[in-house]
């Protein structure tokens, strides 16, 4: 205070002079060395995300008290959701059909393709495409439908009314995305067989039972399994994503509109790290 006094009361010659007696500021070294700032600014959402979670499985005691809200969720996000889910896994199934025989193309015969190709679409691109939609399709709605009712202050009317926000808002959709893309997951595994299916047989001349032959002598129950088990994981990710990013929306329709694009990239990035380390894990 002293200090202060001395330069609003001396002379301005006089100005630079005590200024460089004045202590330095106190800084944060740490924090501001830029690769300290992008791991602090990776491990605070980890940690909130984290806490979320938690939350919710604080929160799964009610979940009987509160099932109209989960089964609302249950149908909107399996039963509308299933449309999209076989249109995209048909074509799936019949690119991974195309791609394969052009690779087996003078190298590998074709009565092998159906035990591939399902493979293929057990393991990786049946829980990947279906993530990768639903992410889109409700991940990206649940966090514009949270953070608007963020900005007007909807969530903070709930807690006024003693409404836990997490118990009304995330754990529904919580459930619902961990139960049903399992579910999906599995609607587009058989429509992705169909789809390369229908593609050997009427483009590549591969029939019927050579096809399902190659199918029944390539197929584990491992396969189905871990993908099914992938997917499970995925919606719980895409769950979490989209309600923490629309329970941090700041800044209006502007901030809705950043969370929504933010939570899908977060998601779909998050998706493929989380196959890549789960591969490790079940194959």
């Amino acid at each position: 205070m002293s200090c202060l006094a001395s330069l609003l009361s001396c002379p301005a010659s006089l100005v630079p002079l005590l200024a460089s007696r004045l202590p330095p500021p106190k800084v944060n070294i740490f924090l501001n060395f830029r690769p300290m700032q992008a791991l602090y600014s990776i491990l605070i959402p980890l940690g909130e995300i984290g806490y979320l979670l938690w939350q919710v499985i604080l929160n799964l005691r009610f979940v009987w008290k509160d099932r109209k809200r989960v089964f609302y969720q249950l149908a909107h996000i399996g039963v509308d959701s299933i449309p999209l889910v076989l249109l995209v896994g048909l074509f799936a199934g019949a690119i991974i059909a195309w791609q394969g025989a052009y690779q087996f193309k003078g190298m590998v015969s074709l009565t092998v393709l159906g035990g591939q190709v399902a493979r293929v679409i057990f393991m990786e691109m049946a829980p990947i495409l279906t993530a990768i939609v639903i992410a889109g399709r409700i991940g990206a709605s649940m966090t514009a439908e949270i953070g608007s009712m963020k900005v007007t202050e909807q969530i903070d009317a709930l807690r006024t009314l003693s409404i836990d926000p997490i118990r009304y808002l995330v754990l529904p959709r919580f459930l619902g995305l961990s139960l049903m893309m399992p579910v999906l997951c599995f609607f587009a595994v058989c429509i992705g067989l169909l789809g390369a299916f229908g593609v050997a047989a009427y483009f590549l001349g591969v029939s019927y039972q050579t096809f399902f032959e190659s199918v029944r002598d390539y197929f584990q129950l491992s396969d189905l399994l871990g993908g099914l088990v992938k997917a499970g994981f995925f919606g719980i990710l895409i769950a979490l994503i989209g309600c923490y990013k629309g329970l941090s929306t700041q800044g209006g329709a502007q901030g809705v509109g950043h969370s929504t694009i933010t939570s899908f990239v977060n998601s779909a990035v998050s998706i493929l790290i989380a196959d890549f380390l789960l591969w490790i894990i079940l194959f």
